[in-house]
């Protein structure tokens, strides 16, 4: 396979040496040229054509949130990369490129003035996004195993959900924009959710889904009690439990990373499968790298149940296409369905009530504060 071709956009001198030399290092990537603005970034990518773009976002010229709604006109399938500041500020500006079509983020490296830190951040971040983002310039998951029945428990017949958990990683910003706002108000049941996220971002993400969301979303927090009809999605560098009691509530710790995350979505789904048991329909959507196949199999061990986002709709299939491969899902719905299909799900148990619209229709507003 050739080498994957990257086009640097960044006004930083620094940072465009500091990202070409690392990425020039792995045999499997080339940085094909740079550029120092957003106008001389898209001159380059009609003349280069290259497979992946890295994107700063506050530069001369043309910052990168224009850059990339002109880029999304003339490449709407080129993998776009923010490259942004672990602030306030930059988290808002990630977002916002998230929401105008951007296909994930890096967090710039704090300490630029030690260039081998520099550089072990990136390499140890952003390689792996590049790679997992082109994959279907190779074999995608070819060479996985087919899909093999899982061991189950008996579910009970009159088993119903009791709550709701969801995890997502690359893409997965866009993914809840999409399920999250067309949950309907009086949904029944608790939603908790993990996105692969650093601290800043999730409260951020939390805060703008809720403007468009019927239920509440909001940050979990320690000790908060759950719910009927309300998301909590766990806190950046923590991973996030259901804990037994009287009432089900949630737990925070920073324990080892699992999968080199924290949150992990294992974490969360072993927690709510120990806890909740056959009453958890557990959620897969797009994400790369393996977290949420063994809590997928936790969830279903205890009787519960497991769906993933399919490959067409997802940014990429790695977590929803282990969990497959590895025989744990229960069904499988393109990311315009999975709303509707956790509704009818948790439904299926409860009394009749009016018949749920999918939302395929709606156009999102956000809700009255």
């Amino acid at each position: 396979m050739t080498a994957i071709r990257i086009l640097v956009v960044d006004d930083s001198v620094v940072i465009r040496k500091v990202l070409s030399d690392t990425l020039s290092k792995d045999p499997d990537l080339e940085v094909v040229a740079t550029a120092s603005d957003g106008r001389i970034a898209l001159a380059k990518i009609s003349q280069l054509h290259p497979d992946v773009v890295t994107l700063d976002i506050e530069m001369p010229v043309m910052n990168g949130l224009e850059t990339l709604a002109e880029l999304r006109k003339l490449y709407p399938k080129l993998p776009v990369i923010i490259f942004s500041t672990l602030t306030e500020r930059g988290a808002s500006a990630t977002l916002d490129a998230l929401s105008l079509g951007a296909s994930d983020y890096a967090t710039k490296p704090s300490n630029i003035g030690s260039p081998a830190v520099a550089m072990e951040a990136v390499r140890a971040e952003l390689i792996p996004k590049i790679k997992a983002l082109c994959s279907n310039r190779s074999t995608k998951l070819k060479s996985l195993p087919p899909p093999r029945p899982a061991v189950r428990v008996r579910v009970p017949a009159n088993r119903r959900i009791d709550i709701v958990a969801i995890g997502t990683s690359t893409g997965g910003p866009n993914a809840l924009a999409e399920v999250l706002p067309r949950i309907p108000k009086d949904f029944p049941v608790p939603i908790v959710v993990v996105q692969h996220m650093p601290p800043i971002f999730t409260r951020m993400l939390a805060e703008r889904l809720a403007k468009y969301s019927a239920i509440p979303v909001e940050e979990g927090g320690a000790g908060v009690v759950l719910s009927p009809g309300h998301a909590w999605i766990a806190p950046g560098n923590f991973h996030m439990t259901v804990r037994a009691g009287l009432k089900w509530s949630l737990g925070l710790n920073q324990d080892a990373p699992e999968h080199s995350c924290r949150p992990a979505v294992d974490v969360l789904f072993r927690s709510v499968a120990a806890v909740c048991h056959a009453s958890v329909l557990g959620v897969v959507m797009t994400g790369m790298g393996s977290d949420g196949v063994l809590g997928a199999q936790s969830i279903r061990e205890a009787g519960g149940e497991v769906i993933i986002q399919d490959e067409p709709s997802a940014v990429v299939w790695g977590m929803p296409g282990l969990v497959y491969a590895a025989g744990q899902a229960d069904g499988v719905f393109p990311l315009d369905q999975l709303a509707a299909e956790i509704t009818r799900r948790v439904l299926r148990t409860r009394a009749p009530r009016a018949a749920f619209t999918s939302g395929n229709n709606i156009t999102l507003e956000p809700r009255a504060q």
